[in-house]
C-alpha cells in the first residue's frame, strides 16, 4: 500500500494552473523555491519578479505557469491537503478498531509535519508551516465561492469529509461529525499557531501538543467521553 500510494501523482485542480508545473524542470524548480520564499517573507511579501530573481528566471516565464500568486498559494495548499489525504489513506487502512483508528486519524490531521522523501522538489516540513500560516487566505476572499464551484478546495474538503466517515464510525450517534471534523482540522492549524506566536493564551507547549488536546477533545465529545 506504502510503496503504491509513493507513486500515484496528487491530483490537483486544473484551474489552479495554466501549465502543470510538474510537467517541467523549471515547473518544479517554480514551486521547490516559491515555498522556501513563502515560509521565509510570508505572503504577502512574495512575488513573482523575488521567486524569478530567485531561479535565475524571467518573471514572464512563471506566469507561463500560474496566473497569479494567489493560484500559485493555492496550489501549493491543495497539494498539502492532497498528500495529507493520503496519509490518513495510508495510515488507518488496516486498523479495525474505530476507537484506534480515530485516534491515528486525528494524529495524521495535527501531528507536525515530518520529511517525505518521496516528492524530491517539495519540502513538506516547510510547506506545512506555510500552511500554519496561510492557509486559510486562499478562502477568505470574495472570490472563495465561484473558485469553490470549479473545484479549487476539493482535496482540503476530502480530509474533512475522510475525517467526518471516522467520526461517525466510531460513534454512529453524534449528529455533528462534520462540524467536529472540520472544527479538528482547523484547531489543529490555529494552536500550531498560537504555539508560535501567543504562548501565553495556549496550553500547547513542546510538551503538550495540539494532537493531545485535540484528541482528549475528541474523546470527551463523543459517546459523552466514554
Amino acid at each position: 500500500m506504502k510503496g503504491l500510494l509513493s507513486n500515484i501523482k496528487i491530483f490537483i485542480p486544473e484551474g489552479t494552473y495554466i501549465k502543470d508545473p510538474e510537467s517541467s524542470n523549471l515547473g518544479k524548480r517554480i514551486i521547490e523555491n516559491s515555498i522556501v520564499i513563502i515560509e521565509k517573507i510570508g505572503f504577502e511579501n512574495f512575488n513573482f519578479k523575488k521567486l524569478g530573481k530567485e531561479i535565475g528566471s524571467n518573471e514572464s516565464s512563471i506566469y507561463r505557469y500560474f496566473e497569479s500568486k494567489h493560484e500559485l498559494l493555492i496550489y501549493l495548499t491543495s497539494w498539502y491537503w492532497g498528500w495529507i489525504e493520503y496519509q490518513l489513506v495510508l495510515e488507518t487502512y488496516s486498523i479495525n478498531d474505530s476507537k484506534n483508528k480515530l485516534i491515528r486519524a486525528i494524529d495524521v490531521v495535527t501531528r507536525k509535519t515530518k520529511q517525505d522523501n518521496n516528492y524530491g522538489h517539495i519540502n513538506e516540513v516547510i510547506l506545512n508551516k506555510i500552511i500554519i500560516h496561510e492557509n486559510s487566505k486562499c478562502y477568505l476572499t470574495k472570490e472563495v465561492d465561484n473558485e469553490n464551484k470549479v473545484g479549487y478546495f476539493k482535496a482540503y474538503k476530502r480530509v474533512i469529509k475522510r475525517l467526518a466517515e471516522i467520526i461517525s464510525l466510531y460513534d454512529k450517534s453524534y449528529k455533528y461529525a462534520l462540524s467536529l471534523a472540520g472544527t479538528i482540522t482547523e484547531s489543529a492549524l490555529h494552536q500550531h499557531y498560537m504555539k508560535l506566536h501567543f504562548p501565553s493564551v495556549t496550553s500547547c507547549s513542546e510538551l503538550l501538543s495540539p494532537t493531545e488536546f485535540l484528541t482528549n477533545l475528541t474523546l470527551n465529545t463523543l459517546r459523552n467521553g466514554k
